[in-house]
């Protein structure tokens, strides 16, 4: 193969990875900006914090249908969790409470980086999102989270699991492809990260 030819190969099969990654880039960019994100860290990782967080957990899901019920769209699902925040450190303070404990509890809506995560059938990609937590105590132990919108947080017996049926009716095929196949896309995020740093130096 000729020089010219073995670089015009080189750039096209460049320009299709490029092409790749910048589609795959909005794509979960498009799937962070979506979501609301339930994070509720425990004080530590003792058996009794970690069930309390649980506990926590399940006395706001059980009270979702009250403070978000009227939520049509991520922006109205934000501002109920905005207005209710006091009734939310309400309830999980009630919750505390009850199980004998002291600790401080405070709720807000923040943007915050999080790590790839397995979410029952789904698997959400690392980056930033919007999110409800709630920390109690220290807020040292191991944290727990859900998807608050699209509404998939499902409680069933001891765990919570994921609507997939309501996840097809929220999110694009590409970006359901993302959560529900992430090993295809292993190597790619890895490619991903350094493209997006490449893209945010230059664009």
């Amino acid at each position: 193969m000729k020089r010219m030819e073995r670089i015009l190969l080189i750039g096209l099969i460049g320009a299709i990875c490029w092409n790749q990654l910048d589609k795959l880039s909005d794509t979960t960019q498009s799937l962070r900006e979506e979501v609301l994100r339930l994070h509720i860290l425990a004080n530590s990782d003792s058996k009794e914090d970690q069930q309390l967080k649980l506990e926590v957990r399940d006395a706001l899901l059980a009270s979702s249908e009250t403070l978000f019920g009227d939520a049509d769209s991520l922006e109205e699902m934000i501002q109920c969790a905005e207005d209710s925040l006091d009734e939310i450190e309400q309830i999980a303070a009630d919750v505390i409470a009850q199980a004998g404990e002291t600790y401080s509890v405070h709720a807000e809506v923040v943007k915050t980086a999080f790590e790839e995560k397995t979410y029952d059938t789904l698997t959400m990609p690392a980056g930033v999102y919007d999110a409800l937590r709630v920390t109690i105590g220290e807020a040292e132990g191991q944290n727990w989270w859900c998807v608050m919108y699209p509404p998939l947080c499902i409680p069933a017996a001891e765990t919570v699991t994921a609507d997939t049926d309501t996840a097809q009716d929220y999110f694009s095929e590409d970006e359901l492809d993302v959560m529900q196949h992430p090993r295809r896309y292993r190597i790619r995020f890895k490619c991903l990260e350094l493209f997006d740093r490449f893209r945010s130096i230059f664009w």
